[in-house]
Protein backbone atom coordinates (compact mmCIF):
# COMPACT_ATOMS: atom_id res chain seq x y z
CA UNK A 1 0.00 0.00 0.00
CA UNK A 2 0.97 3.41 -0.95
CA UNK A 3 1.87 6.22 2.12
CA UNK A 4 -0.30 8.99 0.97
CA UNK A 5 1.33 11.16 3.43
CA UNK A 6 4.82 10.18 2.37
CA UNK A 7 3.73 11.28 -1.44
CA UNK A 8 2.45 14.52 0.09
CA UNK A 9 5.25 15.40 1.53
CA UNK A 10 7.69 14.43 -1.88
CA UNK A 11 5.05 17.01 -4.18
CA UNK A 12 5.87 19.59 -1.59
CA UNK A 13 9.75 18.91 -1.64
CA UNK A 14 9.32 18.84 -6.01
CA UNK A 15 7.85 22.37 -4.71
CA UNK A 16 10.49 23.38 -3.09
CA UNK A 17 13.26 21.95 -6.12
CA UNK A 18 10.66 24.10 -8.25
CA UNK A 19 11.72 27.22 -6.02
CA UNK A 20 15.22 26.57 -5.93
CA UNK A 21 15.27 26.10 -9.82
CA UNK A 22 13.85 29.79 -9.80
CA UNK A 23 16.82 30.97 -8.27
CA UNK A 24 19.34 28.96 -9.82
CA UNK A 25 17.13 30.17 -13.31
CA UNK A 26 17.83 34.07 -11.85
CA UNK A 27 21.26 33.68 -10.91
CA UNK A 28 22.70 31.37 -13.88
CA UNK A 29 21.64 31.93 -17.43
CA UNK A 30 24.23 30.48 -19.83
CA UNK A 31 27.38 28.20 -19.33
CA UNK A 32 30.35 28.10 -21.97
CA UNK A 33 31.28 24.44 -22.78
CA UNK A 34 33.80 23.03 -25.11
CA UNK A 35 32.40 19.92 -27.08
CA UNK A 36 34.37 17.91 -29.09
CA UNK A 37 33.09 18.01 -32.95
CA UNK A 38 31.73 14.82 -33.42
CA UNK A 39 29.41 15.30 -30.55
CA UNK A 40 28.73 18.81 -31.91
CA UNK A 41 27.97 17.65 -34.97
CA UNK A 42 25.70 14.82 -33.93
CA UNK A 43 23.56 17.98 -32.17
CA UNK A 44 23.40 19.72 -35.53
CA UNK A 45 22.59 17.06 -37.57
CA UNK A 46 19.82 16.13 -35.70
CA UNK A 47 18.24 19.63 -35.66
CA UNK A 48 18.55 19.74 -39.75
CA UNK A 49 16.82 16.49 -39.46
CA UNK A 50 13.11 17.15 -40.99
CA UNK A 51 10.94 14.67 -39.19
CA UNK A 52 7.41 14.17 -39.50
CA UNK A 53 5.04 13.92 -36.23
CA UNK A 54 3.52 10.52 -38.08
CA UNK A 55 3.71 7.20 -35.72
CA UNK A 56 3.87 8.99 -32.34
CA UNK A 57 0.26 8.22 -31.15
CA UNK A 58 0.10 5.86 -28.45
CA UNK A 59 3.78 5.91 -27.91
CA UNK A 60 5.12 4.20 -25.03
CA UNK A 61 6.33 6.38 -21.30
CA UNK A 62 9.75 5.30 -22.56
CA UNK A 63 9.76 6.15 -26.09
CA UNK A 64 7.93 9.82 -24.94
CA UNK A 65 11.01 10.29 -23.11
CA UNK A 66 13.92 9.24 -25.82
CA UNK A 67 11.56 11.39 -28.13
CA UNK A 68 12.41 14.04 -25.65
CA UNK A 69 15.76 13.95 -25.11
CA UNK A 70 16.23 13.53 -29.09
CA UNK A 71 14.52 17.26 -29.03
CA UNK A 72 17.22 18.40 -26.67
CA UNK A 73 19.56 17.60 -28.47
CA UNK A 74 18.45 18.70 -31.44
CA UNK A 75 17.48 21.97 -29.39
CA UNK A 76 21.67 22.03 -29.05
CA UNK A 77 22.20 21.56 -32.44
CA UNK A 78 20.24 24.79 -33.55
CA UNK A 79 21.99 26.65 -30.44
CA UNK A 80 25.25 25.25 -31.90
CA UNK A 81 24.49 26.18 -35.55
CA UNK A 82 23.57 29.61 -34.79
CA UNK A 83 25.96 30.66 -32.45
CA UNK A 84 29.01 27.67 -31.87
CA UNK A 85 32.93 28.87 -32.65
CA UNK A 86 34.43 25.63 -34.43
CA UNK A 87 38.22 25.32 -32.68
CA UNK A 88 39.69 23.03 -34.70
CA UNK A 89 38.52 19.85 -33.30
CA UNK A 90 35.99 21.53 -31.06
CA UNK A 91 33.13 23.82 -30.88
CA UNK A 92 32.55 26.25 -28.40
CA UNK A 93 28.77 27.13 -27.45
CA UNK A 94 27.20 29.12 -24.66
CA UNK A 95 24.30 26.88 -23.61
CA UNK A 96 21.18 27.60 -21.63
CA UNK A 97 21.74 26.21 -17.83
CA UNK A 98 18.41 24.18 -18.85
CA UNK A 99 20.38 22.77 -22.01
CA UNK A 100 23.13 22.25 -19.93
CA UNK A 101 21.40 20.56 -17.35
CA UNK A 102 18.95 18.13 -19.76
CA UNK A 103 22.52 16.74 -21.18
CA UNK A 104 24.06 16.08 -17.70
CA UNK A 105 20.81 14.07 -15.97
CA UNK A 106 21.34 12.03 -19.25
CA UNK A 107 25.01 11.53 -18.64
CA UNK A 108 24.59 10.64 -15.11
CA UNK A 109 21.42 8.57 -15.73
CA UNK A 110 23.75 6.18 -18.48
CA UNK A 111 26.28 6.22 -15.85
CA UNK A 112 24.36 4.91 -13.14
CA UNK A 113 25.86 3.48 -10.32
CA UNK A 114 29.17 4.38 -11.88
CA UNK A 115 28.37 8.20 -11.89
CA UNK A 116 30.70 10.02 -9.78
CA UNK A 117 30.36 14.18 -9.52
CA UNK A 118 33.35 15.84 -11.37
CA UNK A 119 36.18 17.22 -8.60
CA UNK A 120 36.07 20.67 -8.40
CA UNK A 121 39.42 22.56 -7.95
CA UNK A 122 40.00 23.84 -4.63
CA UNK A 123 39.21 27.47 -3.97
CA UNK A 124 42.08 29.55 -2.73
CA UNK A 125 41.60 33.17 -0.84
CA UNK A 126 43.26 35.31 -3.34
CA UNK A 127 47.08 36.28 -2.36
CA UNK A 128 47.70 39.71 -0.82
Amino acid sequence: MVDEKRYALYREEAKALAAIGEHVHAQVGRVTVRLPRAVAQAAVDAWERDDSDDGLRGETIEQYEVRGRAGDVALIGLVISDHGRWDDEEVVVDLDVSCAGSALLAYIEAAGPDYRPAERPERRPPVG
